[in-house]
């Protein structure tokens, strides 16, 4: 960011440009966070300047952005400072992290979906770790050797492949420490399946917070949606988007080419196929179903990773 825009700037009018972030975008308001605001305090809200629609432009939740106080004890947003990363839904700017919770047990465990969400979040060209919640769950009652089972499955296959695995307990404390540090510097986005615990980890992280949270359904065996738009939370030493956009996922914006690359262990192994735009599937020479046959690949992934091929070739035939 440039050093300029870190620092307050007097305009001809007498009034000063701050620097701080948009932490909810809420009825036409933008609530702008300053940069160096300490955990409670308290955004300014804030009207975005006629300028930006007609330039087509529109202010996200996570956008750093140039804004001036006015005598209301109000503000207005003059200028967006430039972006890292913009994601479409949920529509948050400047995501550098994406935390995938998914509980070892309550709901169960479902790789596929895990996969799925990995692949988005490889296509967005956002940094991700896996973070299992309810590890008390692993300790007590009648499945506890299924959530066991589960934690391993997670540790054994994506590790090795790269991605952080951080196991926590909201009810316990556990775990916690370690996710604020990771958290650290960071604006991140808490997403997964519902009922897994976000809000509840959420919570756990920041005191005081009270983040609403709904218990299991017995009978569906998943949560009630808790989270209605998009706000960033501030950890002290970051920022985490609690947001309920990524329930709805879909392939629309990405080509059949690309899906490979969205998995790093085939993407590493791509070069040495021995046809260009190899899908991977049945070639021959193909390095990827040779490092699959020799256990260096796990088969869940690559089982995954062919449903979702067929299925956004369903969809390019649909449409």
């Amino acid at each position: 960011m440039a050093s300029q825009a870190r620092t307050q700037q007097t305009k001809p009018n007498n009034r000063e440009e701050h620097v701080g972030r948009i932490v909810k975008a809420l009825s036409g308001y933008y609530y702008v966070l300053p940069e160096e605001a300490a955990v409670g305090s308290t955004p300014v809200q804030c009207r975005a300047r006629g300028i930006f629609k007609k330039r087509g432009e529109s202010p996200l939740v996570g956008d750093m952005v140039l804004y001036e106080r006015t005598e209301n004890g109000e503000g207005t947003v003059d200028r967006i400072l430039p972006r890292s990363s913009e994601l479409v839904r949920p529509p948050v700017a400047n995501v550098d992290l994406a935390v995938l919770v998914f509980s070892v047990t309550e709901p169960a465990l479902n790789l596929q979906l895990l996969d799925k969400f990995l692949v988005h979040i490889e296509h967005a060209g956002i940094e991700a770790m896996l973070c299992l919640s309810k590890q008390d769950l692993t300790k007590e009652g009648e499945e506890t050797e299924q959530a066991r089972q589960s934690m391993e499955e997670v540790l054994r296959i994506y590790k090795p492949i790269g991605y952080d695995v951080i196991s926590t307990s909201s009810r316990l404390g556990e775990g916690t420490s370690e996710m604020m540090e990771r958290l650290r510097g960071h604006l991140a986005v808490f997403a997964g399946q519902s009922g897994v615990g976000k809000s509840s980890l959420l919570n756990a992280l920041v005191p005081g917070l009270a983040l609403e949270t709904n218990a299991i359904s017995a009978r569906l065996g998943r949560g009630k949606h808790t989270t209605r738009q998009v706000e960033l939370i501030h950890t002290g030493g970051g920022y985490v988007a609690d947001t309920p956009g990524f329930s709805q996922l879909d392939f629309t914006e990405l080509g059949v080419e690309e899906l490979g690359n969205c998995f790093p262990e085939m993407r590493e192994r791509a070069p040495s196929c021995k046809f260009r735009g190899c899908t991977h599937l049945h070639e021959p020479g193909c390095a990827v179903l040779e490092a699959l046959e020799a256990g260096e690949i796990a088969p869940s992934r690559h089982k995954n990773y062919e449903l979702f091929m067929m299925e956004m070739k369903e969809k390019k035939r649909r449409y």
